[in-house]
């Protein structure tokens, strides 16, 4: 598999919330940093995805906002 993606983190699932529409995944870093991914629940059936399966998270965005507490 190759991508044109820069951000590639290879992870662990470590939570799935299911929804009617939608799953939250919530994956789990090497370091223990978490990320969590709003994905259709009809992909993360196809995914067969499972806590404790190792996945990638792949970011790509041309747009990061960013934000200040003042």
């Amino acid at each position: 598999m190759k991508l044109s993606a820069r951000n590639i983190f290879k992870g662990k699932v470590k939570r799935i919330v299911p929804g009617m529409v939608n799953s939250e995944i919530t994956i789990e870093l090497p370091s223990g940093t978490e990320i969590t991914s709003i994905i259709t629940k009809t992909s993360a059936e196809n995914l067969d995805l499972k806590e404790g399966k190792e996945i990638y998270a792949v970011i790509k965005a041309s747009n990061v906002l960013l934000g200040i507490n003042e």
